[in-house]
């Protein structure tokens, strides 16, 4: 049984071995709790950010997605995932079963830092987790089969998320004790998923009709992609922020700092769009602050408001050149995940190099390092660059043996079929669609496709009888139907 007490001045005394006390800051933990469930906010942030871009009818699965992964995490982490990140014994690669099932892990101070107890630190290391696999199935946007993208989700996240955190993170890291500096995850998080959805892109193959008018379409929502934005921002106060694992100066800096790369990243893919289009794109600026805060993500608690300024601009042109290259390599990012996140964490990573200054770190009391660039550390970027090519070599060959190997086994191929596509991942594989006016204007590609398509598979085709035995039925429901698509059509003329 635990035994806690308070000193005088309200701390905690933990007596977690014998003769041995820790006192733990309910103030550290009170931010490290709330910087958790900002980091939770993240996670259908992600689900409305990827739903807005998407057609309507593939709406609703990336908002499944996301609270269906962070589930599959959430379970994963509690089994043996925190375990393998940042259990005291096993390799520098990958750790062991020590705390499978989260044993021993309620009062011991934890690995990220003594002032907090290791419960606190595995809760708040489960959120970013959960988000990594969410960030990486927006690969499979609008053809992927969501019951086999979960499968995918617990292996992924053991074989590669674990292990990358156990690098970067855990004190018996390779990486960590190679001097990589990451403070909040732009290796483990972004470099990861953003390699593992260009990987499963290319594996699942183009969506139907890519390359012609029929995937030329805008976000059906952009609405749900400035919502999703604002989750993802506020959200990232305690991604960064909390990442000092204490409420204290350097968590302060690390706030602002994160506040600030994504203001300036919004700003300057705002500006580089408007020069080509002539138009203020909200999904531009959207874009643009969901990069900044990628690029300042390893950063955050290295660097001061200059130097957060640099990584903005820098980093948002690197990722807003990198969007034409599935363009120039015939590859199918949807969502352009690869482009935001690994090519903003990469980016991100080496100017933590050039950028990381040891006052800054100074802020909380007990880091020291050696900086980067700025403290003629020359050393730091050559160490960071090392870092970010083996984390995106090893997520990308082990997200491709993961997918061949899931994919192979009967029952769970991934890449839904051609019907799906058609008629929508939503109807097909949930049942359900995002928005009640999709079962009756079925967002297709052509509709007299569709017609084509119920007629080989004997479906009930638009404006059938839908199955109804009874011949009013049927007529009732036909003219539902074609009030619902009257109703329709005004709406839109006077939105015109």
């Amino acid at each position: 049984m635990v035994n806690l007490t308070y000193d005088a001045s309200g701390s905690i005394v933990a007596n977690y071995a014998p003769d041995e006390e820790i006192v733990y800051n309910p103030g550290d933990i009170a931010w490290v709790l709330a910087s958790t469930a900002l980091v939770m906010i993240m996670c259908p942030g992600v689900g409305y950010l990827y739903s807005g871009l998407l057609r309507r009818k593939n709406a609703l699965s990336m908002l499944y997605l996301s609270f269906a992964v962070y589930s599959v995490v959430t379970f994963q982490w509690f089994f043996w995932g925190y375990s393998l990140s940042f259990s005291e014994t096993g390799s520098n690669f990958i750790g062991d079963m020590r705390h499978f099932g989260m044993m021993g892990t309620l009062d011991a101070p934890s690995p990220g830092s003594s002032k907090i107890p290791v419960i606190v630190y595995a809760v708040y290391q489960s959120m970013f987790a959960a988000i990594t696999p969410i960030l990486a199935i927006g690969g499979s946007a609008e053809r992927g089969r969501l019951g086999p993208l979960l499968i995918f989700t617990f292996a992924w996240s053991t074989l590669v998320y674990d292990v990358v955190a156990r690098w970067t993170w855990s004190p018996l890291g390779w990486g960590y004790q190679f001097g990589v500096l990451d403070f909040a995850g732009g290796g483990p998080v972004h470099m990861t998923s953003g390699t593992a959805a260009l990987v499963m892109g290319i594996y699942l193959g183009k969506r139907r009709g890519y390359g012609t008018e029929k995937l030329a379409y805008r976000p059906h929502s952009v609405s749900h992609v400035v919502l999703g934005t604002v989750m993802l921002w506020f959200g990232w106060f305690g991604f960064n922020g909390g990442s000092a694992l204490a409420s204290n100066y350097r968590a302060a800096m690390a706030s602002f700092v994160t506040n600030l790369a994504a203001a300036v990243g919004g700003l300057t893919w705002l500006l580089l769009d408007y020069w080509y289009s002539r138009h203020w794109s909200a999904v531009s600026l959207c874009s643009g602050c969901i990069t900044g805060l990628i690029g300042i993500t390893p950063a955050a608690g290295y660097v001061s408001g200059p130097a957060a300024v640099a990584i903005g601009v820098v980093t948002v042109v690197a990722a807003n050149f990198a969007t034409k290259l599935k363009h120039i390599f015939h590859f199918d990012d949807a969502l352009d995940v690869f482009s935001t996140h690994a090519v903003g964490g990469f980016v991100g990573a080496l100017l933590t190099g050039i950028f990381a200054d040891s006052r800054v770190t100074a802020l909380d009391g007990l880091t020291v390092i050696p900086g980067g660039w700025i403290n003629l550390n020359y050393r730091q970027l050559g160490v960071q660059l090392a870092n970010g090519v083996a984390i995106v070599a090893y997520s990308a060959a082990m997200t491709l043996i993961i997918l061949v190997i899931i994919d192979y086994i009967p029952g769970l191929s991934l890449r839904a079929s051609e019907e799906a596509e058609i008629i929508g991942i939503d109807e097909d594989q949930c049942g359900e669609t995002g928005y009640d006016y999709v079962f009756q204007s079925r967002d297709v590609d052509h509709p007299h496709e569709h017609a084509e398509w119920t007629r080989e598979k004997g479906a009930p085709s638009v404006g059938s009888s839908g199955g109804h035995s009874d011949p009013e039925a049927a007529l009732s429901s036909r003219e539902a139907d074609r009030k619902g698509a009257e109703m329709e059509s005004v709406v839109v003329h006077k939105q015109v």
